[in-house]
């Protein structure tokens, strides 16, 4: 199937960018919008010490649960490859720019 006239043609990705760098990115931004857990299930580690496996349970099951829900939603996964992928794009202009004036002649 043809893609359509002027469709913009999706920017191809690398093995590591798919496999790595993107769940990475994904991991990082659960853990920022799963903080009140983080923050509940550190608080339980520190509070119960070496009993931590026993005694939080509940927390890390809670923390577990809001992770996974982030890392196994596609439309997530989709958020985080756009902004890698504009990421990506700044870089690329930035180093283009950087090469385009180091070529300039000097005037002196």
């Amino acid at each position: 199937m043809e893609p359509a006239a002027g469709a913009a043609e999706e920017p191809k990705l690398r093995h590591v960018e798919k496999d790595v760098v993107i769940p990475k990115m994904m991991r990082e931004k659960a853990r920022e919008l799963c903080s009140d857990k983080v923050q509940a299930f550190t608080k339980c580690c520190q509070e119960t010490g070496f009993f931590m496996v026993v005694k939080c349970r509940q927390e890390n099951a809670a923390l577990k649960e809001c992770l996974t829900a982030y890392f196994n939603d596609p439309a997530f996964y989709e958020e985080c490859k756009i902004e890698y992928l504009k990421q990506r794009e700044d870089f690329a202009k930035r180093i283009h720019t950087k090469q385009k004036q180091e070529k300039l002649p000097v005037n002196t």
